[in-house]
């Protein structure tokens, strides 16, 4: 019987055994990438999941005279998922880098939105600071986790990919503007027109299954800006934070959070190519760069 050093291991050897015995033809290769391909972006959201899942479920079912509070039980949670993933292998050391320098940066932007009336966090706990429970942090953290894990288990290349200086200054003058709206006009819309400017020739490929496929980046930072929309629907019905309107019953959050996720997602985006780099060694531009022939 094989050894395996961790379990991503096993289930890629498991995937290759299943992939021997059910693909016989061009339909069953194509259902088969089609399904490898959920179940790869399953896995990629897997810290995500099982934290939104907490939220949902300590909503329904956490005692309300818990000697631990709500908050404080979510970010132990938090923290015990991680080290369960950086155990087992299915989290590498680098990832988990990243999804710290994520929740640093999710960290500082919730003590200042908060602050500013924006959202409230409405249950008591002890682990905060200020108005901001600590296991905030972490879904900004899930984030970072999603994009570091789709970016290995789907090999992304890019072609035509900006220089990093290019996207870092994209991303600090989004970042800025998360707080400077508040006090000056909001540059959201020429931010999206930057974004189209410097990514508009960027396709991304990924290997759902065997064969290499692409689609634009912009595009991609679309689908995944509205999943992240849809969980926090679901986060905001369990009561884990309320916006403005939300306070006496649930409503949905509006669609101009979408634009939000989806500016996000272009910081998000950049620190792991960042971080990527870094890791390389390399010119900035060279993990991720591949030029179209």
């Amino acid at each position: 019987m094989p050894k395996f050093s961790n379990i991503s291991d096993w289930l890629s050897s498991e995937r290759e055994a299943l992939r021997g015995r059910f693909v016989k033809g061009t339909v069953s290769a194509g259902i088969f990438e089609f399904v490898s391909f959920g179940i790869k972006q399953g896995w990629a959201c897997i810290f995500g999941g099982l934290l939104l899942a907490l939220i949902l479920a300590t909503h329904l079912w956490y005692p309300g005279d818990a000697a631990l509070s709500r908050y404080d039980f979510l970010v132990i949670a938090a923290v015990a998922i991680q080290i369960v993933l950086l155990a087992t292998g299915l989290e590498t050391l680098e990832e988990a880098k990243i999804i710290f320098a994520f929740h640093i940066v999710g960290t500082i932007m919730e003590i200042f939105k908060t602050s500013a009336g924006s959202w409230i966090y409405p249950e008591d706990n002890l682990l905060r600071i200020g108005g901001v429970p600590l296991f905030s942090g972490f879904m900004y953290a899930a984030v970072g986790s999603y994009l570091a894990r789709v970016w290995r288990i789907f090999v992304f290349r890019f072609d035509h990919f900006p220089p990093l200086w290019q996207q870092g200054l994209l991303a600090t003058a989004i970042y800025i503007n998360f707080f400077a709206h508040h006090y000056l006009p909001d540059m959201r819309y020429a931010l999206f027109a930057a974004c189209l400017l410097v990514y508009w020739r960027t396709w991304v490929n990924f290997r759902p299954d065997e064969t290499n496929r692409k689609m634009p980046l912009l595009i991609g930072f679309g689908l995944v800006a509205l999943f992240i929309w849809f969980a926090e629907n679901l986060g905001t019905l369990a009561r884990a934070w309320t916006y403005p309107g939300q306070e006496a019953a649930w409503k949905l959050v509006s669609p101009a959070k979408f634009g939000s996720w989806y500016l996000l997602m272009i910081i998000s985006f950049v620190l792991v190519a960042f971080l990527h780099s870094t890791r390389e060694g390399r010119h900035a531009e060279e993990p991720v760069n591949r030029q179209s022939r």
